[in-house]
């Protein structure tokens, strides 16, 4: 007898520890979880609002840049229309090749027809990119028909049924177009497109 009450006294006393080391251990865990959790939020918000800052700051870079390129493409696609229309349409027209019995009037009629289609989506594409330019977009406006009037012109000139008055909306479309690009900052030069670039429309 004697001898199991100090054996229940380490029973007792090792049950208690162990009970205590666990509680510790759990509360101590459940700490650093929340102090963890705190601090993981606390760093999500800081990155939240260092990111808002850093959209909000490169916004007006970003719209700047947006309109650059915009105003960019739109030169370079008017500027083909421009090349192309005056290359192988007007400058052939006034000269007289495309008129029966003209030397080499088939070849000019085909690089006519081929010019008239790429001028026409040069110019759809250079509409596009005017879109990203609020001034330029609004100065372009008002020739959306002349450029819609385009379409089909290709195929007339092509079949060598093209009148003058054909000829000269090309003249007045291109005009129209360039004007509008020099009143928004964006003046349009002639650049005559190669031959594969003509073929590809």
């Amino acid at each position: 007898m004697p001898s199991t009450f100090p054996i229940r006294r380490i029973v007792v006393a090792v049950v208690l520890s162990c009970t205590v080391l666990v509680s510790t251990t759990a509360c101590g865990g459940e700490t650093r979880t929340t102090q963890s959790t705190s601090q993981n939020a606390a760093q999500k918000s800081a990155q939240d609002a260092a990111l808002a800052a850093a959209q909000s700051s490169a916004s007006p870079t970003a719209s700047a840049e947006r309109q650059r390129l915009a105003k960019t493409r739109f030169v370079a696609n008017a500027g083909l229309a421009a090349g192309a229309a005056y290359q192988w349409i007007v400058k052939p027209y006034k000269a007289g090749k495309f008129k029966k019995g003209a030397k080499g009037r088939t070849f000019a009629l085909v690089k006519a027809g081929l010019a008239g289609a790429f001028t026409y989506n040069r110019l759809k594409a250079a509409t596009e990119n005017a879109k990203g330019d609020p001034l330029l977009s609004k100065a372009l406006a008002p020739l959306s028909s002349g450029i819609d009037s385009l379409k089909n012109l290709g195929g007339k000139l092509r079949k060598g049924d093209a009148s003058d008055a054909d000829v000269s909306q090309f003249e007045n479309v291109i005009g129209g177009v360039k004007n509008a690009g020099q009143s928004a900052g964006a003046p349009v030069t002639d650049q005559v497109p190669s031959a594969g670039q003509l073929a590809g429309g």
